[in-house]
This record gives structure tokens, C-alpha cells and sequence, in this order.
């Protein structure tokens, strides 16, 4: 019996370093991030390559980092109302959100996701497209040390630089000029409406192109907006004392 635990001792040290060395690699991704801009993430590199491997010539990308800022509040506001709500209070996760979405896929087809605005920065950022338990659970493990050590303004900050609002345009800046042909801080509410309305699917529905779906769904948001305070609605990021920058 001692030998049998003396032998699992040199495992046990591999796995204490082996999660040692996990975590320390996910705060070397994660944390220098609250300051430093990336160039590019990993969805973004993703559709490059797949560009690339098609051989795809009409593939252009655009992107530009801007601070928070310079971008207007009606943008940041529109993705709020279309996409989380409940952003400003949640710790990464909307548990009401989730069920909801859970149930109508369990009904429909169609499959609907629960993803709070945290969650998609860490799929933007570190991971890959597609669906599998195993990705969503990294998923869930960044979006835990996103929320952990990022003020909700940086969240929202890279949420909106990194956002892919149109084929191969990423980021409210490029975004604001390829469809509107001006800065992301001259936009308009009904044009921050119609960019949050291409979110759910950025491939298929065209901020230059909108369909009927797509006006029904920018009146929406529109009044979600409305509803929800207008701009002044942002400023519940800066009444949590641990979520200041």
C-alpha cells in the first residue's frame, strides 16, 4: 500500500504543475489585455486563412482599433440592447438567457445561443468558430477570467473592436466607414441599430443591403434603446465600485 501512494506522487506533482503552468499561461492571454490593444484575435486569423485556403480574391479585411471614446454611445448602446442587457450587472453569464435559449433549441431547428457579450469576446479572442461542449467550456473558463481582472468598460471597448459586423469587417470603426462612410463616433442611432442588428449573423445579413428582417429587427432595437435609458442607461458600468477602470 505505501509503494502504491509513493507512485502516484510523481503524478500528482505533474498535474499540480501541469495546472500551474495553465493557469499562468491564461493570465499571460488574459490579463495584459485589460491595457494592450491586440491587433488582430483569433476569428479574425481564422477567416483569413479560410480566405486564403479558397483562394477567395474578394475577400478584403478591414479593421481598426479605436478607443471606447471615440465610439458613439448610440453603437455601444445598440449592442447592449441587441445583445446583453443585462451587461452591465452580470458576472459573464446570463443563467435566465441561457435556459431560454436552451429550451427554444430543444423546440426549433434553428439553433439559438445565450452567449452574453463576455462570452463572446473570449470566443473572439482566443478560440475558434463552431460548436462543441469542449469549446464552450473554454469558453466559459476565459469569459470567468475576462470578467475577473477587466473593467466592463474594457469589455465593452473590445467587444465593439473586435465585432464582425460584415464579411472580412471587424470593429465599429471599419465598420462605420465601409457602410456608412464615416467615424464610428458620427453614428447615427439608427445606424448603431442597423450595425447591432447584423450581430446574430454578420455573413448573411447586410448592414448595405438590409433586408425587411433586418428594418424589423433595427426598429427593435431601436426601442430597446429607448427603453432602456438611452445612453445615460451605460453609465450602471461605473456604479460597481469593482468595475471602474
Amino acid at each position: 500500500m505505501a509503494r502504491s501512494k509513493g507512485a502516484s506522487r510523481p503524478w500528482r506533482r505533474l498535474a499540480l504543475r501541469l495546472l500551474i503552468g495553465w493557469l499562468a499561461v491564461s493570465a499571460l492571454l488574459v490579463v495584459p489585455l485589460r491595457w494592450l490593444d491586440p491587433p488582430i484575435d483569433a476569428f479574425m486569423v481564422e477567416a483569413r486563412l479560410r480566405a486564403w485556403y479558397r483562394h477567395d480574391r474578394q475577400y478584403v479585411f478591414r479593421h481598426r482599433w479605436i478607443d471606447l471614446r471615440r465610439i458613439s454611445p448610440n453603437l455601444a448602446l445598440a449592442v447592449v440592447a441587441s445583445e446583453d442587457q443585462k451587461f452591465p450587472v452580470h458576472w459573464g453569464f446570463d443563467v435566465e438567457a441561457i435556459e431560454n435559449a436552451y429550451e427554444m433549441n430543444r423546440h426549433h431547428h434553428r439553433i439559438r445561443g445565450g452567449s452574453t457579450i463576455s462570452q463572446q469576446v473570449a470566443k473572439n479572442l482566443y478560440l475558434w468558430s463552431g460548436k462543441s461542449y469542449f469549446r464552450k467550456a473554454l469558453e466559459a473558463y476565459f469569459t470567468v477570467w475576462i470578467e475577473a481582472t477587466w473593467p466592463k468598460r474594457r469589455i465593452l471597448e473590445m467587444y465593439l473592436n473586435v465585432a464582425e459586423f460584415g464579411p472580412g469587417t471587424y470593429g465599429a470603426e471599419a465598420a462605420a466607414r465601409r457602410f456608412f462612410h464615416e467615424p464610428a463616433a458620427h453614428l447615427s442611432r439608427a445606424q448603431a441599430a442597423l450595425l447591432a442588428a447584423v450581430l446574430p449573423d454578420p455573413r448573411l445579413l447586410r448592414a448595405d443591403s438590409p433586408s425587411a428582417y433586418l428594418e424589423r429587427r433595427r426598429a427593435w432595437i431601436v426601442g430597446q434603446m429607448q427603453a432602456l435609458g438611452g445612453p445615460e442607461m451605460l453609465r450602471e458600468i461605473d456604479a460597481y465600485p469593482n468595475r471602474r477602470l
